[in-house]
Protein backbone atom coordinates (compact mmCIF):
# COMPACT_ATOMS: atom_id res chain seq x y z
CA UNK A 1 0.00 0.00 0.00
CA UNK A 2 1.54 3.42 -0.86
CA UNK A 3 0.02 6.76 1.03
CA UNK A 4 0.88 10.25 -1.17
CA UNK A 5 2.19 13.01 1.40
CA UNK A 6 3.53 16.36 1.16
CA UNK A 7 3.23 19.70 2.64
CA UNK A 8 0.73 22.45 2.16
CA UNK A 9 2.03 25.30 0.65
CA UNK A 10 0.09 28.30 2.60
CA UNK A 11 0.37 26.52 6.09
CA UNK A 12 3.43 24.37 5.75
CA UNK A 13 0.68 21.63 7.74
CA UNK A 14 1.92 17.79 6.63
CA UNK A 15 -0.83 16.75 4.38
CA UNK A 16 -2.16 12.89 3.07
CA UNK A 17 -3.88 12.58 -0.36
CA UNK A 18 -6.91 11.72 -0.01
CA UNK A 19 -8.34 10.62 -3.54
CA UNK A 20 -9.89 13.97 -4.76
CA UNK A 21 -8.00 16.53 -2.25
CA UNK A 22 -5.87 16.55 0.58
CA UNK A 23 -6.37 16.33 4.29
CA UNK A 24 -4.15 17.08 7.99
CA UNK A 25 -5.27 13.27 8.76
CA UNK A 26 -3.33 10.49 7.92
CA UNK A 27 -6.66 8.17 8.54
CA UNK A 28 -8.43 10.23 5.57
CA UNK A 29 -5.40 8.48 2.85
CA UNK A 30 -5.94 6.51 0.12
CA UNK A 31 -4.09 3.86 -1.24
CA UNK A 32 -2.54 5.35 -4.50
CA UNK A 33 -0.38 2.67 -5.67
CA UNK A 34 0.58 2.79 -9.33
CA UNK A 35 -0.85 6.35 -9.46
CA UNK A 36 1.44 8.04 -6.79
CA UNK A 37 3.87 9.78 -9.42
CA UNK A 38 0.89 11.04 -11.63
CA UNK A 39 -1.10 12.15 -8.66
CA UNK A 40 2.03 14.00 -7.36
CA UNK A 41 3.16 15.49 -10.43
CA UNK A 42 -0.51 16.61 -11.07
CA UNK A 43 -1.17 18.65 -7.32
CA UNK A 44 2.56 19.68 -7.82
CA UNK A 45 1.99 21.51 -10.40
CA UNK A 46 -1.53 23.01 -9.08
CA UNK A 47 0.16 24.40 -6.71
CA UNK A 48 -1.30 22.89 -3.85
CA UNK A 49 0.85 20.77 -2.13
CA UNK A 50 4.79 21.35 -1.86
CA UNK A 51 6.85 18.04 -2.80
CA UNK A 52 4.21 15.58 -2.60
CA UNK A 53 6.28 11.78 -2.57
CA UNK A 54 4.77 8.58 -2.09
CA UNK A 55 5.39 6.31 1.56
CA UNK A 56 4.69 2.99 2.15
CA UNK A 57 1.74 1.98 4.05
CA UNK A 58 -0.32 -0.76 6.00
CA UNK A 59 -3.90 -1.50 7.16
CA UNK A 60 -4.04 -0.96 10.85
CA UNK A 61 -7.48 -1.66 12.10
CA UNK A 62 -9.64 -0.28 9.27
CA UNK A 63 -6.85 2.68 8.94
CA UNK A 64 -3.99 3.12 7.22
CA UNK A 65 -0.52 3.19 9.02
CA UNK A 66 2.93 4.68 7.63
CA UNK A 67 5.25 1.94 7.65
CA UNK A 68 8.05 4.08 8.80
CA UNK A 69 8.59 5.37 12.15
CA UNK A 70 9.63 8.97 10.33
CA UNK A 71 6.23 8.86 8.39
CA UNK A 72 3.88 7.98 11.69
CA UNK A 73 5.53 11.29 13.59
CA UNK A 74 4.98 13.34 10.43
CA UNK A 75 1.22 12.20 10.43
CA UNK A 76 0.73 12.91 14.47
CA UNK A 77 2.99 15.73 14.74
CA UNK A 78 5.21 16.74 17.38
CA UNK A 79 6.22 14.40 19.77
CA UNK A 80 7.95 16.68 22.43
CA UNK A 81 4.41 18.93 22.86
CA UNK A 82 1.53 16.47 23.01
CA UNK A 83 -0.83 20.08 23.30
CA UNK A 84 0.66 20.09 19.69
CA UNK A 85 -0.12 16.82 17.84
CA UNK A 86 -3.48 15.50 16.00
CA UNK A 87 -5.88 13.77 17.70
CA UNK A 88 -7.56 11.62 15.32
CA UNK A 89 -10.41 8.99 16.64
CA UNK A 90 -8.02 6.29 17.10
CA UNK A 91 -7.71 5.76 20.96
CA UNK A 92 -4.45 3.51 20.09
CA UNK A 93 -2.65 5.95 18.11
CA UNK A 94 0.14 6.02 20.82
CA UNK A 95 1.23 3.24 19.81
CA UNK A 96 2.25 4.28 16.70
CA UNK A 97 5.07 5.65 17.65
CA UNK A 98 6.14 2.95 19.89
Amino acid sequence: MKLLTGNDLKTGAVTWWTGSDWSIHVEDAVDVTGQEDEIASREEAARRVNVPYAIDAEMYEGSPRPAHIKDRVRALGPTVRPDLTLKPADPKIGQWVI
